[in-house]
């Protein structure tokens, strides 16, 4: 059994997993729950967050769904805070929320960086500040994460994204070397190209600046062989059980990424030459529309800050 002041690796654990309605986070609290994890599901989406945890718990697992806007610090500590004093623990905050802006920087508007960096960065933010504390005072605790191999190589297209990612694996890779000596494990999920919903349009709450059908756009996506989001969640865990630090999933993009280590001006190179000849670039390059309306705009989340 495990110990009452030790992490739990999963069985009797407790689990957040924000952006858990859908996608990658859908299939992590799935996949902890099977496991033995009491997980909360905590989503915007929160009707689609309860029909995920309603099956879990059909399924014999234990799990809660709870409405959170990510970009709402006191919401955000208040749901951990509550989670931490009702189960008497907090094992795994997984911090997985995040939306896509996607089209060239050139169109962009303030309010789309700031929109980006709300969600993916100060999300997380949000989501460490919260927990971290809790699990400096019980001695334990993981902190997962999730970037992308957008936070590893140059990303083009999805610049903003790129630059939110780029900052959650700085952001985890040193706060997991602060954080070890007090017991406290951080670790960043840098997933390749998963079959979720932010594939399209940049999820529900994203923004596509540039008019692609999305048929366009599955077929785009498509041609790069997505993961099902369960084998990830299936595989994450279990790098996430051994503590790994960056965890690259499918294995192949890690081969990327020691190539762009190893030569940061190869990488830029191969994602010139990507960039320049791929059919998403292509696609993007014949769009040429005036002013405002480039933007096909999507339902807003409610309480972004910083909007003029």
């Amino acid at each position: 059994m495990n110990p009452t002041n030790s992490l739990r690796t999963f069985e009797g654990a407790v689990a957040i997993v924000t952006g858990g309605a859908s996608g990658i986070g859908r299939a992590l609290g799935e996949a902890l729950a099977r496991r033995g994890a009491l997980v909360v599901l905590a989503d915007l989406q929160v009707e689609l967050a309860e029909e995920v945890a309603a099956r879990i718990r059909q399924a014999g697992g234990q799990a809660t769904a709870e409405r959170l806007d990510v970009t709402d610090f006191a919401a955000t500590n208040r749901l951990v805070q509550d989670t931490f004093r009702s189960q008497g623990r907090l094992d795994y905050i997984f911090n997985n929320a995040g939306i896509g802006i996607v089209g060239e920087v050139r169109l962009y508007e303030l309010e789309d960086w700031n929109r980006v960096l709300d969600v993916n960065l100060r999300g997380v933010i949000h989501g460490v500040q919260a927990a971290y504390p809790i699990m400096l005072r019980q001695g334990f605790g993981h902190i997962v994460n999730t970037a992308s191999m957008a936070g590893l190589l140059p990303t083009p297209l999805v610049v903003g994204y790129g630059a939110t990612k780029h900052a959650v694996v700085g952001l985890s890779t040193s706060l997991r070397v602060e954080a070890a000596p007090a017991g406290v494990r951080v670790s960043v999920l840098c997933p390749g190209v998963i079959r979720t919903p932010a594939l399209i349009d940049g999820g529900k709450f994203g923004k596509l600046l540039q008019p692609v059908p999305q048929e366009t756009q599955r077929d785009l996506w498509e041609a790069q062989r997505p993961m099902d989001p369960n084998r990830f969640a299936e595989k994450a865990l279990r790098a996430v059980a051994r503590n790994r630090a960056i965890i690259i999933i499918p294995w192949w993009w890690r081969i990327v990424w020691w190539v762009n280590r190893l030569s940061p001006s190869l990488g830029l190179w191969l994602a010139n030459v990507h960039h320049r000849t791929s059919p998403a670039s292509r696609q993007a390059l014949r769009v040429r529309l005036p002013g405002r309306q480039r933007h096909q705009e999507l339902p807003r989340l409610p309480s972004i800050r910083h909007r003029a």
